[in-house]
């Protein structure tokens, strides 16, 4: 169990598209067994199980069906992990998911072997040091990172001003050009610093489309390190050129 729980700890999350909604989920499956989580920003589903508890369930959702467990998770695996990577599903497989009190089962119907499969994840909620463990340091991570990347880029345009100002004392002109890229610069730097839950409440997003907020934060971070690399490479350039 183990090595689920650590398997799953390195999965990426990803948007998992369904009739009924949009939520965030990863997964790690193996022959020994499935980890599953699943969140809609509110709350967080965990289901771990070993290969007896497939057994289990695959004899009493699949009568007809006669297989070893791995052939199940073998067969999971083929229809979740796609899914998870926006790849539509093999075959006729379709997804849909319930709540029950404090339980979130997601029900799978596809075709093994030529005869109807059916599965049903049972999660529950997880624990908080699973939420931290999964979302919270993560994102923490992420903004702290983020964080150094403003503060560095902001260092960087004060060296630009302070060139820009050096020109000007010795009588150069500030082109468009550079009035554009300043402009540009800064836009970069605020962007980060919004919060990205209220724009999409200004743009009166559904309550689901949140997922998209981790999203949003990723590609800011990854413009902030791109504009960096930008900078870095003219400062090199302008070195040599003075050489």
């Amino acid at each position: 169990m183990e090595e689920l729980e650590q398997g799953l700890l390195m999965q990426p999350w990803a948007l998992l598209q369904l009739p009924e909604n949009s939520l965030l989920a990863k997964t790690y499956i193996t022959k020994q067994g499935y980890a599953l989580l699943i969140s809609d920003l509110q709350e967080v589903w965990h289901e771990q199980v070993d290969t007896s508890v497939v057994s289990q369930r695959g004899k009493e959702l699949n009568k007809r069906l006669t297989a070893p467990p791995e052939a199940f998770l073998c067969h999971l695996g083929d229809l979740l992990c796609p899914l998870l990577k926006g790849i539509a599903c093999p075959g006729k497989a379709t997804f849909s998911c319930d709540r029950e009190a404090e339980t979130l089962i997601l029900r799978v119907r596809s075709e093994l072997s030529g005869l109807p499969f059916y599965w049903n994840f049972h999660c529950i909620l997880a624990s908080p040091s699973l939420v931290s463990q999964h979302l919270i340091r993560p994102l923490m991570g992420m903004s702290l990172a983020l964080q150094c990347q403003v503060r560095e880029l902001a260092t960087l345009l004060h060296m630009k001003d302070l060139e820009i100002q050096d020109y000007q004392e010795n009588g150069a002109t500030l082109s468009r050009d550079d009035q554009l890229r300043k402009c540009r610069t800064v836009l970069l730097i605020l962007l980060p610093l919004l919060n990205p839950l209220q724009c999409l409440v200004d743009r009166r997003c559904t309550v689901t489309s949140s997922c998209n907020v981790q999203v949003l934060a990723f590609e800011q971070s990854l413009t902030l390190v791109n504009v960096v690399s930008v900078y870095r490479h003219e400062e090199r350039e302008q070195k040599h050129q003075k050489i």
